[in-house]
Protein backbone atom coordinates (compact mmCIF):
# COMPACT_ATOMS: atom_id res chain seq x y z
CA UNK A 1 0.00 0.00 0.00
CA UNK A 2 1.16 4.04 -0.78
CA UNK A 3 0.78 6.88 0.98
CA UNK A 4 -0.48 9.72 -1.36
CA UNK A 5 1.92 12.89 -0.47
CA UNK A 6 0.50 16.43 -0.92
CA UNK A 7 3.26 19.27 0.05
CA UNK A 8 2.94 22.99 -1.44
CA UNK A 9 1.31 26.40 -1.79
CA UNK A 10 -0.98 25.54 -4.72
CA UNK A 11 -4.53 25.27 -4.17
CA UNK A 12 -4.98 22.42 -2.76
CA UNK A 13 -9.19 21.76 -3.45
CA UNK A 14 -7.71 22.18 -7.52
CA UNK A 15 -4.69 20.30 -6.79
CA UNK A 16 -6.28 16.85 -5.18
CA UNK A 17 -8.98 17.27 -7.59
CA UNK A 18 -6.51 17.02 -10.61
CA UNK A 19 -4.95 14.40 -9.20
CA UNK A 20 -7.77 12.23 -8.24
CA UNK A 21 -10.68 13.82 -10.20
CA UNK A 22 -12.31 14.61 -6.65
CA UNK A 23 -11.97 15.70 -3.12
CA UNK A 24 -10.59 12.44 -0.63
CA UNK A 25 -12.37 11.22 1.63
CA UNK A 26 -9.85 10.02 4.00
CA UNK A 27 -7.08 11.74 4.31
CA UNK A 28 -4.81 12.92 7.29
CA UNK A 29 -3.07 16.25 7.84
CA UNK A 30 0.27 17.10 9.65
CA UNK A 31 -0.79 19.22 12.35
CA UNK A 32 2.14 20.89 13.49
CA UNK A 33 3.94 24.19 11.63
CA UNK A 34 6.93 22.91 9.62
CA UNK A 35 9.15 24.91 7.29
CA UNK A 36 8.07 23.57 3.80
CA UNK A 37 11.73 23.56 2.94
CA UNK A 38 12.25 21.19 5.83
CA UNK A 39 9.53 19.11 4.90
CA UNK A 40 10.53 18.97 1.58
CA UNK A 41 14.56 17.70 2.79
CA UNK A 42 12.82 15.06 4.11
CA UNK A 43 10.31 13.47 1.80
CA UNK A 44 13.52 13.73 -0.48
CA UNK A 45 15.63 12.03 1.86
CA UNK A 46 13.39 9.28 2.39
CA UNK A 47 12.93 8.86 -1.35
CA UNK A 48 16.46 8.54 -1.96
CA UNK A 49 17.27 6.62 1.11
CA UNK A 50 18.04 3.15 1.67
CA UNK A 51 15.45 1.20 3.81
CA UNK A 52 16.30 -2.48 3.08
CA UNK A 53 17.53 -3.22 6.70
CA UNK A 54 16.49 -5.86 9.05
CA UNK A 55 13.21 -4.07 11.53
CA UNK A 56 14.95 -5.74 14.57
CA UNK A 57 17.74 -4.37 13.98
CA UNK A 58 16.34 -0.69 13.54
CA UNK A 59 13.99 -0.88 16.16
CA UNK A 60 16.57 -1.89 18.44
CA UNK A 61 18.64 1.33 17.76
CA UNK A 62 16.25 4.08 19.27
CA UNK A 63 18.44 4.71 22.13
CA UNK A 64 20.83 6.73 19.36
CA UNK A 65 17.76 9.27 19.23
CA UNK A 66 18.67 10.07 22.98
CA UNK A 67 22.75 10.11 22.76
CA UNK A 68 24.04 13.30 22.38
CA UNK A 69 26.80 11.57 21.21
CA UNK A 70 25.31 11.01 18.48
CA UNK A 71 25.08 13.19 15.52
CA UNK A 72 22.05 14.99 13.99
CA UNK A 73 22.55 13.52 10.28
CA UNK A 74 22.38 9.87 11.66
CA UNK A 75 19.47 10.88 13.77
CA UNK A 76 17.57 12.29 11.05
CA UNK A 77 18.70 8.85 9.11
CA UNK A 78 16.90 7.02 12.16
CA UNK A 79 13.92 8.56 12.30
CA UNK A 80 13.08 7.89 8.38
CA UNK A 81 13.99 4.36 8.86
CA UNK A 82 11.69 4.13 12.05
CA UNK A 83 9.11 5.88 9.74
CA UNK A 84 9.34 3.40 7.32
CA UNK A 85 8.57 0.01 9.59
CA UNK A 86 5.07 -0.45 9.29
CA UNK A 87 4.35 -1.82 13.40
CA UNK A 88 2.97 0.01 16.18
CA UNK A 89 6.33 -0.51 18.45
CA UNK A 90 7.86 1.67 15.43
CA UNK A 91 5.11 4.48 15.74
CA UNK A 92 5.35 4.52 19.68
CA UNK A 93 9.23 5.23 19.48
CA UNK A 94 8.98 7.32 17.28
CA UNK A 95 6.06 9.27 19.81
CA UNK A 96 7.94 8.57 22.69
CA UNK A 97 10.98 10.89 21.01
CA UNK A 98 8.95 13.65 19.63
CA UNK A 99 7.65 13.92 23.23
CA UNK A 100 11.45 14.63 24.46
CA UNK A 101 13.60 16.38 21.94
CA UNK A 102 14.30 19.94 22.34
CA UNK A 103 15.92 20.41 19.27
CA UNK A 104 14.06 22.70 16.75
CA UNK A 105 15.39 20.88 13.39
CA UNK A 106 14.85 17.71 14.82
CA UNK A 107 11.62 18.06 16.56
CA UNK A 108 9.98 19.47 13.00
CA UNK A 109 12.13 15.76 11.41
CA UNK A 110 10.26 14.18 14.29
CA UNK A 111 6.72 15.30 13.80
CA UNK A 112 6.68 14.46 10.07
CA UNK A 113 8.56 10.97 10.77
CA UNK A 114 5.66 10.76 13.36
CA UNK A 115 2.92 11.45 10.46
CA UNK A 116 4.55 9.17 7.91
CA UNK A 117 4.40 6.25 10.49
CA UNK A 118 1.17 6.84 11.80
CA UNK A 119 -0.11 6.39 8.35
CA UNK A 120 1.32 3.70 6.95
CA UNK A 121 0.49 2.15 10.30
CA UNK A 122 -3.03 2.85 9.33
CA UNK A 123 -3.01 2.16 5.85
CA UNK A 124 -1.63 -1.34 6.70
CA UNK A 125 -3.83 -2.16 9.20
CA UNK A 126 -7.07 -0.90 7.39
CA UNK A 127 -5.67 -2.40 4.20
CA UNK A 128 -6.44 1.10 2.16
CA UNK A 129 -4.20 3.81 0.90
CA UNK A 130 -4.08 7.00 2.76
CA UNK A 131 -3.69 10.67 0.91
CA UNK A 132 -1.19 13.35 3.52
CA UNK A 133 -1.49 16.42 3.54
CA UNK A 134 1.04 18.87 4.74
CA UNK A 135 1.65 22.50 4.12
CA UNK A 136 3.69 24.94 6.31
CA UNK A 137 0.98 26.18 8.76
CA UNK A 138 -0.43 22.62 9.35
CA UNK A 139 -3.83 22.06 10.87
CA UNK A 140 -5.91 20.77 13.57
CA UNK A 141 -8.39 17.40 12.94
CA UNK A 142 -9.61 17.73 9.18
CA UNK A 143 -8.98 21.50 9.23
CA UNK A 144 -6.47 23.23 7.78
CA UNK A 145 -4.54 26.47 9.24
CA UNK A 146 -4.71 29.64 6.50
CA UNK A 147 -3.13 33.17 7.37
CA UNK A 148 -5.26 35.28 6.23
CA UNK A 149 -4.18 39.29 5.43
CA UNK A 150 -6.76 42.00 5.07
CA UNK A 151 -5.56 45.11 3.19
CA UNK A 152 -7.30 48.57 3.95
CA UNK A 153 -7.77 50.94 0.99
CA UNK A 154 -5.61 53.64 0.54
CA UNK A 155 -3.29 52.38 3.20
CA UNK A 156 -5.59 53.87 5.85
CA UNK A 157 -4.81 52.08 9.08
CA UNK A 158 -8.19 50.54 10.87
CA UNK A 159 -10.13 52.42 13.21
CA UNK A 160 -11.42 49.60 16.15
CA UNK A 161 -14.97 49.85 14.82
CA UNK A 162 -13.46 48.74 11.69
CA UNK A 163 -11.86 45.94 13.25
CA UNK A 164 -14.46 44.78 14.98
CA UNK A 165 -16.53 44.44 11.65
CA UNK A 166 -14.09 42.50 9.82
CA UNK A 167 -13.44 40.24 12.45
CA UNK A 168 -17.52 40.02 13.24
CA UNK A 169 -18.13 39.56 9.73
CA UNK A 170 -15.11 37.30 8.86
CA UNK A 171 -16.45 35.16 11.79
CA UNK A 172 -20.12 34.93 9.85
CA UNK A 173 -18.92 33.93 6.78
CA UNK A 174 -16.32 31.15 8.32
CA UNK A 175 -19.05 29.51 10.10
CA UNK A 176 -20.94 28.79 6.95
CA UNK A 177 -17.98 26.43 6.24
CA UNK A 178 -17.95 25.03 9.98
CA UNK A 179 -14.61 27.25 9.86
CA UNK A 180 -13.32 29.69 12.55
CA UNK A 181 -10.76 32.32 13.29
CA UNK A 182 -7.73 30.62 15.70
CA UNK A 183 -6.17 34.28 16.06
CA UNK A 184 -6.62 37.65 15.06
CA UNK A 185 -4.15 40.63 15.03
CA UNK A 186 -3.97 44.23 13.40
CA UNK A 187 -0.75 46.10 12.16
CA UNK A 188 -1.56 49.56 10.79
CA UNK A 189 -2.81 48.82 7.24
CA UNK A 190 -3.16 44.97 8.01
CA UNK A 191 -5.81 42.77 9.48
CA UNK A 192 -4.06 39.56 9.92
CA UNK A 193 -5.93 36.28 11.01
CA UNK A 194 -4.81 32.69 11.46
CA UNK A 195 -8.12 30.53 10.58
CA UNK A 196 -8.82 26.95 10.47
CA UNK A 197 -11.12 25.78 7.82
CA UNK A 198 -12.13 22.49 6.09
CA UNK A 199 -10.17 21.46 2.89
CA UNK A 200 -13.31 21.22 0.79
CA UNK A 201 -14.45 25.15 1.70
CA UNK A 202 -14.32 27.54 -1.00
CA UNK A 203 -11.23 29.57 0.01
CA UNK A 204 -11.70 32.72 -1.91
CA UNK A 205 -15.36 33.02 -1.75
CA UNK A 206 -15.02 32.88 2.13
CA UNK A 207 -13.36 36.11 2.50
CA UNK A 208 -14.50 37.81 -0.55
CA UNK A 209 -17.87 38.02 0.82
CA UNK A 210 -16.63 38.85 4.56
CA UNK A 211 -15.00 41.97 2.36
CA UNK A 212 -17.72 42.96 0.37
CA UNK A 213 -19.78 43.13 3.72
CA UNK A 214 -18.02 45.47 5.03
CA UNK A 215 -17.33 47.67 2.19
CA UNK A 216 -20.74 48.35 1.99
CA UNK A 217 -20.30 50.09 4.88
CA UNK A 218 -17.67 52.80 3.61
CA UNK A 219 -14.97 51.33 1.11
CA UNK A 220 -12.33 50.86 3.61
CA UNK A 221 -11.24 47.54 2.57
CA UNK A 222 -8.59 46.82 -0.47
CA UNK A 223 -10.68 44.29 -2.88
CA UNK A 224 -7.15 42.34 -2.97
CA UNK A 225 -6.33 40.53 -0.06
CA UNK A 226 -3.57 37.21 0.85
CA UNK A 227 -4.00 33.79 1.74
CA UNK A 228 -1.41 31.63 2.41
CA UNK A 229 -1.40 28.07 3.96
CA UNK A 230 2.98 28.19 3.70
CA UNK A 231 3.60 30.32 6.65
CA UNK A 232 2.59 33.91 9.05
CA UNK A 233 4.36 36.72 7.15
CA UNK A 234 5.84 39.65 8.94
CA UNK A 235 4.55 43.26 7.82
CA UNK A 236 7.43 43.70 6.23
CA UNK A 237 7.17 40.51 4.59
CA UNK A 238 3.27 41.63 3.63
CA UNK A 239 5.11 44.85 1.93
CA UNK A 240 7.30 43.06 0.40
CA UNK A 241 5.30 40.97 -1.22
CA UNK A 242 2.75 43.73 -2.51
CA UNK A 243 5.35 45.26 -3.99
CA UNK A 244 6.68 42.11 -6.14
CA UNK A 245 3.21 41.24 -7.14
CA UNK A 246 2.95 45.21 -8.25
CA UNK A 247 6.32 45.26 -9.94
CA UNK A 248 5.14 41.69 -11.73
CA UNK A 249 1.86 42.42 -12.20
CA UNK A 250 1.12 39.00 -11.56
CA UNK A 251 1.32 36.80 -8.20
CA UNK A 252 4.25 35.90 -6.00
CA UNK A 253 5.40 32.45 -5.12
CA UNK A 254 3.71 32.17 -1.53
CA UNK A 255 0.52 32.54 -1.85
CA UNK A 256 -2.45 30.33 -2.77
CA UNK A 257 -4.69 33.07 -3.06
CA UNK A 258 -4.66 36.80 -4.19
CA UNK A 259 -7.14 38.09 -5.84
Amino acid sequence: MEEEEYNGSENIQDKLQEFFGKLPDDFSILEEQVDVDIQMKYFEQAKSQNREFEIDDILARDAELYDDKIDIKTKKELLILLAGIDKPEAFRKIERYKKTVKQAELYDWACIAYHESKMLLESSLLDKNQIFISTGMGGKGNLLRYFVIIISENENEFSETQKKLITSEIEYSLKKYNAEIEIADFDNKYAMYTCLIPLEAPIKDIFQSAIDECNELGNFINDNFIVTNVKKLSSKEIDEFLEKVEKDGGQGDIEIGYS
